[in-house]
């Protein structure tokens, strides 16, 4: 057992070496947009040319399949028994456990330790081949999945934090803050959603959510704050489609939104 163990954090370091850039997308509250987040940073980076991979590890929620209409996909094994992603939109590559269930409302009902050795096994297994970036999607708050990602690879990988701006989610998303640094995971910055509304018809603002988590989070724990995207009806709806929004309305607020904190993101990531 140690030893197929041992194996497979062997095939992980090799996977890992081939891609540059590792971004966990953590929050410790559920309901921030975290994975809308995470899937609309991964194909705008793709359509900076970089080359990307995004893995769903979110276990019981796995949700970015839906969010990138690929949920009717499987994966396919090559002949020396290696995963291979599933293409989405804009040529990222993809992995998440949804595409090995049966339907897509079948549960994963699963305890921790075959949580962790699952994770090991899609670090290790899947053969993303050479990327510039892989955004991880990480489940809410700090267990199992997020613990074994970050132990397991081995290179650097770094951290982007997604809160709203409220004070429940201030509370909760500064214990992911904690938790990357008793991992020593450097934190590229905080991303701040659902940040005000603008109204379509009459153009007045809206702050739906009291507080400013984000930069609030920022100042206090001596991090970035990479920016803020407003609530746009049109987000659920294209999550509904499995349509990309960034893509589907690439000149809204949000989407200009993402588009600016992604070259924040290729930036300090890359030193420039």
């Amino acid at each position: 057992m140690y030893e197929e163990f041992k194996q497979l954090l062997e095939l992980t370091q090799e996977r890992m070496e081939k891609i540059k850039y590792k971004i966990m997308i953590v929050s410790g509250k559920g309901g921030v947009g975290k994975s809308f987040i995470a899937s609309s940073l991964a194909i705008a980076t793709s359509l900076k040319g970089k080359k990307v991979g995004l893995l769903d590890a979110d276990i019981h929620g796995p949700s970015i399949p839906k969010i990138l209409g690929l949920e009717r996909q499987t994966i396919i094994v090559d002949n020396e028994g290696s995963i291979i992603p599933v293409k989405g939109p804009k040529g990222v590559s993809t992995l998440s456990i949804q595409y090995l269930l049966p339907s897509e409302d079948s549960p994963v009902i699963w305890r921790g330790p075959l949580k962790s050795r699952v994770i090991l096994e899609m670090l290790a297994k899947v053969n993303w081949g050479s990327l510039d970036y892989l955004y991880i999607d990480l489940p809410p708050g700090t267990g199992d999945e997020a613990l074994s990602v970050a132990q397991y690879i081995t290179q650097e990988a770094k951290a982007l934090i997604i809160t709203m701006p409220s004070e429940l989610s201030k509370l909760v998303v500064k214990k992911a803050v904690k938790f990357c640094y008793e991992l020593r995971v450097p934190v590229i910055g905080v991303i701040e959603n659902m940040r005000g509304f603008t109204c379509p018809k009459c153009g007045s603002y809206y702050n739906i959510f009291s507080g400013n988590a984000g930069e609030a989070i920022a100042k206090e724990e001596g991090i970035p704050y990479l920016g803020s995207i407003p609530i746009d009806p049109r987000i659920s709806e294209c999550i509904d489609r499995g349509e990309p929004f960034i893509l589907k309305y690439p000149n809204a607020l949000a989407a200009k939104a993402i588009f600016k904190i992604c070259e924040e993101v290729i930036n300090r990531v890359e030193g420039k």
